[in-house]
């Protein structure tokens, strides 16, 4: 993802260091952390605690190298974002950029749910379907090319919906293009009810 042609990773921690700014939250979980995701753009703001969470124990272990010695608190779970067992100390941010075109919609909700703060900030950052671009971007490395058969896009709208369901409401979207044609969309929700 962080390939010249692709510049996806350079986006996702360019809008992790936005939310931040915005939000300045003293709490952050990172959902899909894969080695850091933007992790390192968190030295020196308000963010006292970091949760990192990805289903690849050998992402955590990136993770872990790269990052255990920079923040005081940064905690790393190894888990399915959809299980009902994953618990943590609720936090005022939770990034989700790319994770429910793997996952399911609503269980994957319930989980972030129950782990954001009562009026705690969803951001979902979601890829949009575009005429002539492949979900996942050609590159050398054939073997992402497996990805396609477990990627599915999410409209917008159906996450919104859904997400309304869960006890979250609706705030405000960004579209976000890359010179490689792809199109994402980043929508905040905020936790109104549990």
């Amino acid at each position: 993802m962080s390939l010249p042609a692709v510049g996806q990773a350079q986006m996702l921690a360019r809008q992790l260091a936005k939310l931040i700014a915005q939000h300045a939250p003293a709490s952050v979980a990172v959902i899909g952390c894969a080695g850091g995701n933007g992790l390192e753009g968190l030295e020196s703001t308000c963010v006292e605690r970091i949760v990192a969470i990805d289903i690849n124990p050998e992402y955590i272990a990136a993770c872990r190298m790269r990052h255990a010695k920079r923040f005081a608190n940064l905690e790393l779970h190894c888990a399915d974002i959809e299980s009902r067992r994953l618990q943590f100390a609720p936090v005022a941010l939770i990034y989700a950029a790319l994770i429910f075109e793997y996952a399911d919609v609503a269980a994957t909700l319930a989980t972030l749910q129950r782990n954001l703060r009562p009026d705690g900030t969803l951001a979902a950052l979601l890829q949009l379907a575009h005429a002539g671009q492949r979900a996942i971007t050609p590159t050398v490395y054939h073997s992402l090319n497996a990805l396609e058969g477990t990627f599915k896009l999410v409209a917008p709208s159906d996450l919104r919906a859904a997400a309304s369901v869960a006890g979250f409401e609706f705030e405000n979207s960004t579209r976000i293009d890359l010179p490689s044609g792809k199109q994402f969309l980043l929508q905040n929700v905020k936790l109104t009810r549990q």
